[in-house]
């Protein structure tokens, strides 16, 4: 017994710690998901943590006002109505679910120098995952992935898109494979929501030979990148808990086991 605490002490001490002490728990889902649009079956149960805007990420350690910015054409309503979003996240045993509803005065999925891999050229919102969360600190490279869903409605084949490293590799682009991916996008007036699911064994497994099947306990790297040029240059979104493609930056997520929606008092 001495001997697995004193090793579970020794890998506790390697990981990297939370730079920004903000505590993230994703917990594990038991209900069944339909890939709808919809989230009301599980959206309770996630990561949520409440509506992001550009007012509330100018408070958070993370901020840099360079990188954390939105375009402004002079005659468009207050930030809040610009860009706001709740996101959620949770896992179970296969895939990791992914989740946004957001308000949004313009969708913008036109790219004038487009190339498949410039999603954050386009309206996206991309979950950075680092699985599990190594010692190591990179700039993008082994167990570093990235997620990304181009708002559009159409559903381009670039509009599920993996951004990841390997061993020895760092930013391979590619399509999330088709059959590794679930996603729906339902367009609203002044915004959408984005319902999307990942097969774990096909995506994270591919970029460390570290990852193992998912259990309460591990620990992931997280931040959340959305992107929101209406129709300026790059440089219109949001980063939430992290700064950018340094993974040493990004939000310790830790998996947790079920829980139960908010209990709100009787009549």
């Amino acid at each position: 017994m001495l001997r697995v605490w004193f090793i579970l002490s020794i890998v506790a001490m390697a990981q990297k710690p939370d730079l920004h002490h903000y505590p993230i728990q994703i917990p594990r889902l038991t209900v069944p998901v339909a890939v709808d649009g919809d989230l009301s079956e599980w959206k309770a149960r996630a990561h949520n943590d409440g509506v992001w805007d550009i007012a509330r990420l100018r408070h958070t350690p993370w901020y840099d006002a360079a990188r954390n910015r939105l375009t402004s054409h002079g005659n468009e309503p207050d930030p809040e109505l610009d860009l706001s979003a709740r996101y959620y996240t949770a896992w179970d045993s296969t895939y990791l679910y992914l989740g946004a509803e957001v308000t949004d005065n313009v969708n913008d999925v036109a790219d004038p120098a487009h190339e498949p891999k410039r999603w954050y050229y386009k309206d996206a919102i991309c979950w950075f995952i680092e699985a599990p969360r190594l010692a190591a600190t990179k700039n993008f490279g082994e167990a570093d992935n990235a997620f990304c869903f181009v708002i559009d409605a159409r559903k381009p084949p670039y509009g599920a898109w993996w951004r990841h490293g390997a061993p020895g590799k760092t930013y391979i682009e590619e399509p999330i494979p088709q059959d590794a991916v679930a996603y729906t996008i339902r367009m609203r007036d002044k915004g959408f929501v984005l319902e999307a699911r990942v097969r774990m064994d096909q995506t994270l497994a591919k970029s460390t030979p570290q990852w193992r099947a998912p259990r309460a306990g591990d620990v992931y790297g997280l931040e959340i990148v959305h992107t929101d040029p209406d129709g300026g240059d790059y440089g219109g979104h949001f980063i939430i808990y992290g700064r950018g493609d340094d993974d040493s930056t990004w939000g310790r997520a830790e998996l947790v086991e079920p829980i139960e929606p908010v209990e709100r008092k009787p009549k």
